[in-house]
């Protein structure tokens, strides 16, 4: 089955034209700002990139706990499935362009076998509705703590930067307006959906049973969306502290805390928005030096900050596939 997966996930022209052009943004960006800078950086954090790649461990496995949280009774996993099913979700959905539509269902499919394929479906939405709304707030955070904390350029790239602002604010109200509608009225959506398609018409009820599950979920166990809620909350704190450590390593002085955060949200906004371009090639490094000079640092720092969390995101990218090819040989 993960094997399956692997294969469906594929690489599509798509995936290909987007890698390319950003990995030629990629060169661009190095070259307009200095290759030799950029390696200095890279060296000034030596073994201290282990550290980086620890917290990212880490932030995987608040996302395995709290997927585990949100699984209903009976159904159980164990943390170390749970974390290998996140590694591998994540490193399919960073390779190819669809992104979550390839990472989440192989998360399911990896434990198939260990807990019910239904349950881990319906504690995967209810996980990902509890990171896109922690998602959400972080960045509307973000732009806000901008917004007031920063004077933006008077020209085209601070109307730009107050235009994401305010439309990321808005995004985030609309979204949490939108949650809280839905647990209320608990509309049939993808049921409905699928009454309108001969063929997918024989799974509707089973499917409106998983949304009836997917909703009550909240109401049925407090404690649990509390519990996952925090890990969701500690995945994102983590991540500033990533950006804190990176950082301390590149200048050899602590940064702000108010810094870090923002970086970090430019970093969540970038991966929300660019989730169609394999690994963000590219995209994250010009996005974050860009970034970079709006809040006062140089835009050297921003490209090796940047760098320094590629090289931690390519490697859980080959730990998730190699577990992915051990799968894949055990299965066969």
């Amino acid at each position: 089955m993960t094997r399956t997966v692997v294969q469906r996930a594929g690489f599509s022209l798509t995936g290909i034209v987007t890698a390319i052009a950003g990995l030629a943004l990629l060169v661009w960006v190095i070259t307009a700002i200095g290759a030799a800078e950029i390696v200095a950086d890279v060296r000034q954090v030596g073994w201290g990139i282990a550290g980086v790649i620890a917290i990212g461990g880490l932030r995987f496995l608040l996302r395995a706990i709290a997927w585990r949280v949100c699984l209903d009774d009976p159904a159980a996993l164990s943390i170390s499935d749970a974390f290998e099913a996140v590694i591998c979700g994540d490193a399919l959905g960073n390779v190819t362009p669809l992104g979550p539509l390839v990472g989440e269902p192989a998360k399911a499919a990896f434990v198939r076998g260990r807990v019910p394929l239904a349950s881990a479906v319906a504690a995967l939405a209810i996980e990902n509705v509890l990171y896109t709304l922690s998602a959400a707030a972080m960045i509307a955070a973000g732009m806000i703590a901008l917004l007031l904390r920063f004077e933006l350029p008077q020209n085209s790239t601070g109307a730009v930067m107050r235009g994401v602002g305010e439309i990321a604010i808005a995004a985030t109200i609309g979204l949490f307006a939108a949650a809280l509608w839905m647990l209320w009225r608990q509309p049939a959506l993808v049921s409905r959906a699928l009454g309108f398609a001969p063929r997918l018409r024989s799974h509707a009820r089973r499917i409106r049973d998983l949304e009836i599950e997917i909703y009550s979920f909240a109401s049925r166990y407090p404690g649990r969306v509390l519990a996952a809620s925090a890990g969701e909350v500690g995945f994102h704190a983590l991540g500033v502290a990533e950006v804190y450590l990176t950082l301390l390593l590149l200048s050899g002085s602590p940064p702000s805390l108010v810094t870090s955060f923002l970086l970090e949200t430019a970093n969540r906004l970038l991966t929300v928005v660019f989730k169609f371009v394999p690994l963000r090639l590219g995209v994250d490094e010009a996005g974050t030096a860009g970034f970079a000079t709006i809040i006062g640092l140089p835009a050297k720092t921003g490209l090796s900050l940047a760098i320094v969390r590629k090289v931690r995101v390519l490697f859980w990218a080959a730990a998730g596939g190699a577990l992915l090819v051990r799968r894949g040989v055990r299965r066969g």
